[in-house]
């Protein structure tokens, strides 16, 4: 299955669209964590600890938005974009897109 930040895939064509899907999830940092990266603020850079965090909050909610897609009979997405904000001390990531299914316009099965 392909997931595109583009409109199109190059090479096929869309026969159906499938609507928005989308994965999503609400995370924070463990006790352990913020400990860490406090003391690590205080000398400024990064802060592995939340970037760990936030590696596996995109990752998950990728996933998420790709078994939407399969559910609906997709076998792409299309215009996949990440959005983030706070709620409160926590953090909400999204991942979307349009679920569709293409053909290669050649005749070659998708990969």
């Amino acid at each position: 299955m392909f997931v595109v930040t583009t409109n199109d895939v190059p090479g096929y064509r869309v026969t159906k669209v499938l609507g928005e899907v989308m994965g999503l999830t609400v995370r924070s940092a463990n006790f352990g964590q913020n400990f860490t990266a406090g003391f690590r603020a205080l000398g400024g850079g990064e802060m592995p600890e939340f970037t760990k965090v936030i590696y596996e909050s995109r990752w998950e909610v990728m996933n998420r938005m790709w078994a939407e897609a399969q559910q609906r009979g997709a076998n792409a997405v299309i215009a996949m974009r990440f959005d983030s904000g706070a709620i409160g001390t926590f953090t909400e990531f999204c991942a979307y897109g349009t679920a569709v299914v293409i053909e290669p316009i050649d005749g070659a099965q998708p990969q």
